[in-house]
């Protein structure tokens, strides 16, 4: 049976790969690992309390639910490594945004989002 040198190329990389990262032991290898540590760690938890509680919450421009979606039950919004745009809307009333690096740590954030019908004080 002829096998192409695809083939083996394959088999080899699948084999090689196979006893695992933590088999591996270099400066090279012990560097990547420190690193994807430190990656899952920066990852985030922000639980999230609102009014009104069924406002849209939007990170980086993508909806991700409401609000009672993130209040801690089961989790809060996980938000992974960097700074994140988080905005927050309902219709007949002002948007919020704010911005959020996480630093491994669960954050809670409290917004209550003002009536587009509340004057500003003034009379017309």
């Amino acid at each position: 049976m002829k096998r192409s040198r695809g083939w083996w190329a394959l088999m080899g990389l699948v084999l090689g790969c196979a006893s695992g990262p933590e088999q591996v032991e270099s400066a090279a290898a012990d560097r990547a690992r420190e690193l994807m540590r430190a990656m899952r760690s920066r990852n985030g938890n922000l639980l999230l309390r609102c009014e009104p509680e069924d406002a849209e919450v939007h990170l980086d421009g993508v909806l991700q639910g409401v609000c009672t979606d993130f209040g801690g039950k089961p989790s809060g919004l996980q938000v992974g490594l960097g700074m994140h745009r988080i905005d927050v809307k309902k219709d007949g009333y002002w948007p919020y945004t704010t911005y959020f690096e996480p630093n491994s740590a669960r954050a809670g954030l409290t917004i209550k989002l003002k009536s587009m019908q509340q004057q500003s004080g003034g009379t017309d």
